[in-house]
């Protein structure tokens, strides 16, 4: 019996010991594990959401690092006069987060409110998408207001290509275009197939790495406006359709200059990445809803040309490009398709002076894709890096107003444009192929461009359509 009770002494005086915590536990004011509790969750937020808020106070923001050749006449005629590629980019403080950025995009900062007028583009393989133009009078009051362009217009005109799933209405679209047309020049949104309400006409969709509707536009524009010097800036996936298309056509691109904004630059690069970390995943699935909710929107179409099953099946973006790019374009696997529309090839043979802008921190499209060296061998390419910013956001001011890579981007095409730089070499030009697309003038409010309106354009440009040869 004492023997029992010796070995029960330890589990005694352990039963005790937790009382006696217990006990100075209660005692402690419940307000005090309340702070305790929100402390670990805020920092665990903290790193979890790579905020980067103390960072910026103690270094007063990012610096922006510039990657160009030594001999690049880029860099020391314009860009070397652009004071905010020189400066640091200091981020909103409440949004001092890539993450925040990022998911934020459409949420923060009221984009400016306007009009855009639309305008019905028939491509050379008779599908349809939309233009949407801001002229630079539709927002500068002027005595001698013009809701259309004259042929003998010199005033820049800029071609905005979005990313993916996005069109004219996208927030940081508006800012960019807005912005634009604030400083004289006209600005039209060359919106992806299938998008902007605009209907399906042909049995292609576009997709990463196609570039004939961005060329057809282009070369519309440059032929019709001749006087008018032309820019372009793509965003995130149109960058990378951007890029492609400057690298596919060299010599022969008839624009004075180009930026690209967060370009994936290697998407099979960036497929591994967005599947990495549990975060990237989360980002891979939202974009992978957001391309279904574009299929589903065109249902007739994809059903007939694609993958269906496989489509409404698919839960990240290599599922859905197996579903449906693959099966259209005939690519053997979504990897081969990735390594085919990569834009990064293709840097090496840009002939027009670009802006590349990226963020080290964007969890969308990843610095490892960045094709620094090649960047640093073309003399007509700068590549501007800051270490935050996310995917498109770059939001500043206390109640982010504005994006930072707007204000770049401006600020560099207006330098560009006032040097000898941008002016094109047109006996080059005149050698290249020539195509052109062919163009419905329907200009109509936004809310109107309705299926039926595009199937009216349509029918009435197959009675005046001229033929044309083009060249893939």
């Amino acid at each position: 019996m004492d023997c029992l009770e010796s070995t029960d002494l330890p589990s005694i005086a352990s039963i005790q010991y937790y009382k006696l915590l217990l006990k100075v536990a209660t005692m402690i004011p419940i307000a005090h594990f309340i702070i305790g509790f929100a402390c670990i969750f805020a920092t665990t937020l903290y790193y979890l959401l790579e905020v980067h808020l103390f960072e910026d106070l103690f270094h007063g923001g990012s610096a922006v690092t510039l990657t160009y050749n030594p001999a690049s006449h880029v860099y020391r005629n314009v860009v070397s006069k652009c004071s905010i590629l020189h400066r640091r980019y200091c981020a909103t403080p409440w949004l001092s987060s890539p993450h925040l950025q990022t998911m934020l995009l459409d949420f923060v900062g009221k984009p400016p409110k306007f009009s855009y007028k639309r305008q019905i583009f028939l491509s050379s393989d008779g599908g349809t998408f939309a233009l949407d133009w801001l002229m630079s009078s539709d927002v500068i009051p002027s005595e001698n207001e013009n809701d259309t362009i004259w042929e003998k217009d010199a005033t820049p005109i800029v071609v905005v290509i979005p990313g993916l799933t996005s069109d004219s209405n996208a927030a940081y679209i508006r800012h960019l275009v807005h912005s634009t047309a604030m400083r004289g020049w006209n600005v039209v949104v060359c919106n992806h197939r299938g998008m902007a309400g605009v209907p399906f006409t042909s049995d292609r969709a576009y997709n990463s790495g196609w570039t004939t509707d961005v060329r057809d536009v282009i070369n519309h524009l440059h032929h019709k406006y001749s006087e008018a010097p032309l820019f372009a800036v793509g965003t995130s996936i149109g960058a990378n359709i951007l890029v492609k298309y400057l690298g596919e056509y060299g010599e022969t691109v008839p624009l004075a200059g180009a930026a690209a904004i967060c370009s994936p630059w290697d998407l099979l690069i960036g497929s591994r990445f967005i599947a990495r970390k549990l975060i990237q995943n989360l980002y891979g699935i939202l974009l992978t809803m957001g391309l279904k909710s574009y299929a589903k929107s065109n249902q007739t179409h994809f059903m007939r040309l694609a993958d269906w099953e496989g489509i409404m099946k698919s839960r990240h973006m290599p599922e859905f490009d197996k579903a449906v790019t693959c099966t259209m374009e005939n690519f053997e696997t979504a990897d081969t398709f990735y390594r085919w529309c990569s834009s990064a090839a293709y840097t090496r043979d840009v002939s027009v002076p670009l802006l590349s802008i990226s963020s080290l921190d964007d969890p969308v499209c990843t610095s490892e894709a960045i094709p620094w060296h090649e960047c640093r061998e073309n003399k007509n390419i700068v590549l501007a890096t800051t270490k935050h910013g996310g995917h498109l956001g770059f939001f500043e001011g206390i109640t982010a107003p504005s994006l930072w890579w707007v204000r770049a981007v401006n600020e560099f095409l207006s330098v560009l444009h006032s040097t000898s730089v941008h002016k094109h070499n047109k006996e080059n030009y005149k050698q290249g192929r020539m195509q052109r697309g062919q163009v419905a003038m329907v200009e109509i409010s936004r809310e109107a461009a309705t299926t039926e309106d595009v199937k009216t354009t349509c029918k009435h440009n197959k009675k005046i359509r001229r033929s044309s040869s083009y060249t893939k």
